[in-house]
């Protein structure tokens, strides 16, 4: 070590000075939430197993001092392959639309299934079901884009510096009202679609098919 500075900072590998710590701190906790969240809940699913990879991807960009191209990319991939992923599934029997609008801790799923099978109008809520798969599909092509549009704004310093470090935190601070807010439109537009459906094929008014609470 040569006057304070250890041999991975020497070579490049780390960022200079006591950023690193901070850099690293921060990187930590959504890494230990999300896996306390995942250990505790008992259940892996693709979409907190990629926010996991993504914060590793957004550590291992900056320690490794990646161009910051690797960022943007980064920035924009990850919203991608989870849109990909829930478009993958719309043809199947479990589409991620039921599994992410149709949560058994929101909605009763026992009785609406119970009810499809009663007015044999399952396949036409199956119908509802894709076309909400695929608008929240377009949510996360939505999220690619802007994210591509905020990351090539931000991103202009080397990753490892200390600049880098503060556009990692705006692109963060920037991301709820530029990112979350229209893509939650979407979601949003999508649950409304999948509820009216739910209340035109089952007969059934939403608080009918809320689960009770005991």
């Amino acid at each position: 070590m040569i006057k304070g500075r250890s041999i991975a900072e020497r070579i490049g590998f780390l960022p200079d000075g006591i950023d690193v710590y901070i850099f690293v701190a921060a990187l930590a906790f959504p890494i230990v939430y999300g896996l306390f969240d995942l250990v505790s809940r008992g259940k892996w699913n693709i979409f907190s197993i990629i926010g996991i990879a993504s914060v590793f991807l957004t550590g291992g960009i900056g320690l490794m001092k990646l161009s910051r191209e690797w960022m943007i990319v980064k920035e924009t991939c990850v919203p991608l392959i989870l849109g990909a992923a829930v478009l993958a599934t719309a043809a199947t029997k479990k589409p991620l639309a039921k599994i992410l609008l149709m949560n058994e801790a929101v909605l009763d799923v026992g009785k609406i299934d119970a009810a499809l099978d009663s007015k044999g109008t399952r396949s036409e809520f199956d119908k509802s079901l894709k076309t909400a798969t695929y608008i929240l599909a377009a949510s996360f092509l939505l999220s690619g884009v802007l994210n591509f549009a905020l990351a090539s704004y931000l991103f202009k310093s080397p990753a490892g510096t200390a600049e880098f470090n503060a556009e990692v935190g705006r692109m963060t601070a920037l991301s709820f009202p530029v990112i979350v807010l229209p893509t939650m439109v979407v979601l949003v537009f999508a649950m409304f679609k999948l509820f009216s459906s739910i209340t035109r094929c089952t007969g059934l008014s939403l608080e009918d098919v809320m689960p009770d609470k005991k």
